[in-house]
Order: C-alpha cells, then sequence, then structure tokens
C-alpha cells in the first residue's frame, strides 16, 4: 500500500510514522508514507495557500486552484496512470471513521489524504476528492492528526506489519463490543489481584469470563453497540 499525505505541515509527521510500528511497517516495505507540503504549489512569492471567505466572516479559506494543483501533482506520482487512488479529505464533517471503514480501506492499493486547514478549503475543492472521514463530533486545528489517526488504524491491519494476527480479530470494535479485560504479572499489585480464573489455565473457563467481562461493560458504556450484536 502506498500512502500520500498532503499537508502545511509535514514536520508533524516525523515522530508519528518515525517510531515503532509504523516505522517498522516501511522498513519492511508493507507500506510506503510520502508526505507533502501543499505551500510547493502554492504560485506567489509567500507560498501563500489562504485568502478571506466571499461573504466575510473569520478565518481564512484555503485556495481551491493550489489545492487542486498539488492534489492532481501528488495523484500522478501515486499512480501515473490514475487508477486505483482515493482521494480522503479529513473533515469535521464528514462521516466518523469506523473500524468498518477501515478495513474498507484496508483493500485500497493507494490512499491520498488531503489535511485541511484555518476554515478549511474552498467548497469547490471537495468536487476533487473521493470522501470526507471524520475521527470525532470536535474540531481540531487541523487535519494533521487525523491523517495520523487513519494511517495508524489502517497500516496496523496490513498482514505482516503486527507478530499476531489474532491480536486483531479479537480487539474493540472488531466485533460489536468491546474487548476483554487484559492483565500481566505482577499478579497482586496495591492489594488488587488478578482474577483467579485467568490464572487456573481453564480455557472454556477463561473464554466465557472474558466474553462476560466484555459484554458487561460494553453494556454500561456504550449500549448502542449491543443494540447492533442484536440486529445481527
Amino acid at each position: 500500500m502506498r500512502i500520500d499525505i498532503l499537508t502545511l505541515f509535514p514536520e508533524m509527521f516525523a515522530a508519528a510514522f518515525g517510531e515503532s510500528i509504523l516505522k517498522r511497517a516501511q522498513e519492511k516495505k508493507l507500506v510506503k508514507v510520502h508526505v507533502h507540503n501543499i505551500r510547493e504549489w502554492a504560485d506567489n512569492k509567500h507560498r501563500k495557500v489562504d485568502d478571506s471567505p466571499y461573504g466575510g466572516g473569520p478565518g481564512m479559506v484555503m485556495k481551491v486552484d493550489i489545492c487542486h494543483r498539488a492534489l492532481e501533482a501528488v495523484r500522478e506520482k501515486a499512480s501515473p496512470k490514475k487508477k486505483g487512488v482515493r482521494v480522503i479529505y479529513l473533515s469535521p464533517q464528514g462521516p466518523t471513521l469506523t473500524q468498518a471503514k477501515v478495513r474498507e480501506l484496508l483493500d485500497c492499493k493507494r490512499l491520498i489524504l488531503f489535511c485541511g486547514h484555518y476554515e478549511g478549503v474552498d467548497e469547490r475543492f471537495l468536487d476533487y476528492v473521493d470522501e470526507e472521514i471524520s475521527i470525532g463530533d470536535y474540531v481540531l486545528t487541523g487535519g494533521e492528526l487525523p491523517a495520523m489517526v487513519l494511517s495508524d488504524a489502517i497500516i496496523r491491519l496490513i498482514p505482516g506489519v503486527l507478530g499476531d494476527l489474532d491480536s486483531t480479530v479479537h480487539e474493540t470494535f472488531e466485533q460489536p463490543m468491546f474487548d476483554h479485560p487484559h492483565f500481566t504479572r505482577p499478579k497482586e499489585y496495591d492489594g488488587k489481584e488478578v482474577p483467579e480464573v485467568l490464572a487456573g489455565g481453564h480455557a472454556a473457563k477463561i473464554a466465557a469470563w472474558r466474553k462476560e467481562q466484555a459484554l458487561t461493560k460494553t453494556a454500561r458504556v456504550r449500549p448502542d453497540l449491543l443494540e447492533r450484536l442484536r440486529s445481527c
């Protein structure tokens, strides 16, 4: 998979993609990540990419001509035949990211993630993207953090990235309930002990306990997920 990220602040991505699992995924050549500075396609002396909004109002709007030039140039790099590329604009106005959407995007060979900033992009630019995605019902200063979140969620599912593929199958949101609680050594800490059933070694009892705990917490915190489970 190839992921291209268009941003005004490319330096923000150095740490996110230069550490831990995301770094190893690139070293194994399981994914290629390219970060591009949108200002490279500005056609003015000061590399200005925004302007005041028509009709007045606060803030600045990213210009459609510069954004479009940047996108098309990167699209050409990502896929010269201009096929198989999915363009995503990270926006609080898009549908909320879900694990199901992550699984869907995992099938893409090439992704281009466009990070907005200021008051966002000129609305006409949205005609050149395939979809908008939000990571939650709140507003951030730009699309950089959402792009990192989306990239992380996808890359970790690429076969070979994680050492144990089963670790992605049973986790929260892969099923319509939370994951079960996890414990490790020491067995006792600050007066709190690991549940005895986990130390007993009885596989069936452990599985039943884990399912019960997962259902209990899901019902308490996110009952809407269980409604989804009942409707399946």
